[in-house]
């Protein structure tokens, strides 16, 4: 079933599929900032990965001395959660592993994804729980896809996305398999912005794996009303759309898609995250929606 946040400034939409964010709607401009998932162009609104972010080298994990498969970007995405508390302005779902998951992801967990209304804020939380008593690896991120543009008579390219500090960025270029290919390719600012053009997504999408920024925000030429992302304990960004289509995905990362011919032991990989005997790994990153 759907479930619904509000409060006097916003309204969220979350589904038990992949506990993903279906709508974040302006209820002061009336206006829908996220991408409505039409299934002719990119059907996903805004998949949370897990246990991995991107692709895996022959679509496979390495644990243990023995491969998984592992499609990109996980399965979290495509499993059902289940919600464990509601209320107006927050609510919490949560995956465990079970026989399944465990066909790919040999680890126990409980992977928990809570969502908090705060004034024209929402905060996204991870939690990952290892009930176990040997060390879990894994990763996570986030693939949130807004609207562009936010008003009918504005254009895509009227957009930009403005860095917090001030930046000399490169992307590692993503080869025609979805792995890293090893090259880097600088991209071009005006000042701290990005501009949005039709034609920068042809090469897929932007992995900034040497960010200083922890704060981006989305805005237009023409309208003061903006989109801001705070993502502190994330080192990595994606920025992607699919050439043409009117949204931008503003992606925080843990880790990132492989680059190797053959697959590295999971604890090798870049980004992958330790979680300790009978604790929990941590990580949030907030989403606000100002006039």
């Amino acid at each position: 079933m759907p479930y619904t946040l509000q409060n006097q400034y916003l309204r969220v939409g979350i589904r038990e599929q992949g506990a993903e964010l279906t709508s974040l709607f302006d209820l002061t401009t009336q206006t829908e900032h996220l991408w409505q998932a039409d299934p002719n162009v990119w059907p996903w609104h805004a998949p949370n990965l897990f246990p991995v972010v991107g692709g895996q080298t022959n679509d496979q994990l390495l644990i243990d001395g023995q491969t998984y498969p592992m499609k990109r970007h996980g399965f979290a995405r495509t499993s059902v959660f289940t919600c464990t508390e509601a209320s107006d302005t927050h609510a919490v779902f949560e995956l465990r592993s079970s026989e399944a998951t465990k066909q790919q992801f040999p680890y126990e967990f409980v992977f928990e994804i809570s969502y908090t209304l705060d004034d024209r804020e929402l905060e996204v939380k991870y939690r990952v729980k290892n009930p176990t008593s040997t060390n879990l690896f894994m990763s996570l991120g986030a693939h949130p896809a807004f609207n562009v543009p936010f008003a009918p008579d504005e254009t895509y390219s009227d957009y930009y996305i403005e860095f917090a500090d001030d930046e000399v960025l490169e992307t590692s270029t993503l080869a025609s398999s979805g792995l890293l290919s090893g090259d880097k390719q600088p991209v071009a600012l005006d000042k701290r912005h990005l501009n949005l053009t039709p034609d920068l997504f042809d090469n897929d999408a932007l992995v900034l794996l040497t960010l200083k920024s922890r704060s981006v925000t989305l805005r237009s030429h023409k309208n003061p009303h903006h989109i801001r992302l705070d993502f502190a304990l994330f080192p990595y960004l994606g920025i992607w759309a699919k050439p043409g289509a009117p949204f931008v995905c503003i992606e925080p990362w843990l880790g990132v898609a492989d680059t190797e011919t053959k697959p590295r032991p999971i604890e090798g990989k870049q980004g992958i995250q330790r979680v300790t005997p009978r604790s929990a790994f941590v990580a949030h990153y907030t989403i606000s929606v100002n006039e």
